[in-house]
């Protein structure tokens, strides 16, 4: 059976309806139940005038009734979806028409359609606190980028992975932005309804950053551990290989997601993804790659404990244990390891505490990376500083002290 409303409002099988998320299906419930009413208000057009005239209320359809009737009307069942019992609602027909629906619907019905304002100002503070964070990180990253792009000698393989990193940062950052302006660009927005192009090209979109900014992370740390075990290669096919892995292999998971979405799954605005065992084409390759990271972060540890053994280099037990409380911590916004907790929890698992970490915190992990793996880097900073000691001898005729290079304390 299809379900075709209107020109705005798109055609769904039954299987569609029983697959979206509840307050879609509420609506697309309701919907349907209004054409049905209004279908019956029109075939009774031409009848007896008198006493009060059918019509659609939003939630129930009212039959012709005379004056003096009582009408009583079951809530809607598919109100159940929000609680176990709903009852009934009665209308008066008067001599000046139908009287209001007693008791109200929300009380009746137990259906509350305000969200409690708390919530509205928690998802409000949310928002903007996101929004900050991937403006900031997007600004620091772009920097991070010309930086290591317009110094020569910064220009090898590690610095190549490390902006191909910081890009699909700035990626995230403006597939983030265009979401929220395409399917949160006024509090009116229907989102059960909204299913145009543009608003599915965006959720895609930003599928796509989301996949490869967790691949080039995996990039990094099979990168580290290649230059740790010392069987990293430093030619152009491995770099294609490890561009292919991070921009290529998302594209093909997203296709594989594209169509399924599109010939078995094609609702709302692809952005609702609950128990649809598609969403796996996405997450299932996400959840494989942070396990990989975690794996190979814990063999880099490994490794580091053993290059600081006391017993095989002649060094104070605190410096060891400084270098590599400092590694790790580095080690772990590179890789992502923090997801590795985050993506194991139920997805019902406290809604609000998930939401602040993974949109509050992720948002400035971009901010993180480019200063530990940029702003901090001291090839970096000794490049910068002499160039700005030759601007300085070109502009005023100073002439500049030689610069004295130094190396990285780890190779990351």
């Amino acid at each position: 059976m299809n379900i075709c409303l209107d020109l705005t409002f798109p055609c769904l099988t039954d299987h569609a309806l029983s697959s979206l998320h509840p307050e879609c299906e509420l609506i697309f419930q309701l919907k349907r139940e209004e054409l049905s009413c209004l279908q019956d208000v029109a075939e009774q057009a031409n009848r007896s005038t008198e006493g009060c005239q059918p019509f659609w209320d939003a939630v129930v359809c009212w039959p012709h009734a005379v004056v003096g009737e009582t009408v009583q009307r079951v809530c809607p069942a598919i109100f159940s979806l929000f609680k176990n019992n709903t009852g009934s609602v009665s209308r008066n027909c008067t001599g000046r028409g139908w009287s209001r629906p007693l008791p109200p619907y929300h009380v009746a019905c137990s259906v509350d359609d305000d969200i409690p304002e708390t919530e509205q100002t928690y998802f409000a503070t949310v928002k903007l606190i996101y929004t900050v964070g991937y403006s900031i990180s997007l600004a620091v990253l772009a920097v991070a980028v010309l930086i290591l792009l317009l110094f020569r000698r910064l220009r090898c393989a590690r610095n190549f992975i490390h902006i191909q990193l910081f890009i699909t940062f700035i990626l995230k950052a403006v597939a983030v932005f265009i979401k929220d302006a395409t399917l949160f660009s006024s509090e009116d927005t229907n989102h059960c309804t909204l299913s145009t192009f543009a608003c599915k090209a965006s959720v895609v979109f930003c599928h796509y950053c989301v996949m490869a900014n967790f691949f080039w992370l995996l990039v990094e740390a099979l990168y580290l551990n290649s230059l740790l075990l010392s069987s990293f290669y430093r030619s152009c096919r491995c770099l294609w290989g490890f561009s292919l892995l991070g921009w290529g292999v998302p594209v093909l998971f997203i296709l594989i997601w594209i169509g399924s979405r599109v010939y078995f799954e094609d609702t709302e605005c692809w952005d609702i993804n609950e128990d649809s065992p598609y969403w796996w084409i996405i997450k299932g390759p996400i959840i494989v790659s942070i396990a990989v990271n975690f794996m190979l972060f814990i063999n880099i540890i490994r490794i580091l404990m053993q290059k600081l053994n006391p017993r095989l280099i002649q060094f104070n037990n605190s410096s060891q244990y400084r270098r590599l409380t400092k590694s790790t911590l580095l080690l772990i916004p590179l890789f992502g390891t923090h997801y590795m907790f985050f993506n194991f929890l139920p997805d019902y698992f406290s809604i609000n505490l998930r939401l602040c970490i993974e949109l509050c915190m992720g948002s400035f992990q971009g901010l993180l990376v480019a200063i530990l793996y940029c702003f901090l880097n001291q090839e970096v900073q000794a490049e910068v500083h002499m160039q700005w000691l030759r601007w300085q001898e070109r502009s005023y005729g100073v002439v500049s002290p030689a610069a004295k290079g130094s190396q990285m304390d780890t190779p990351f």
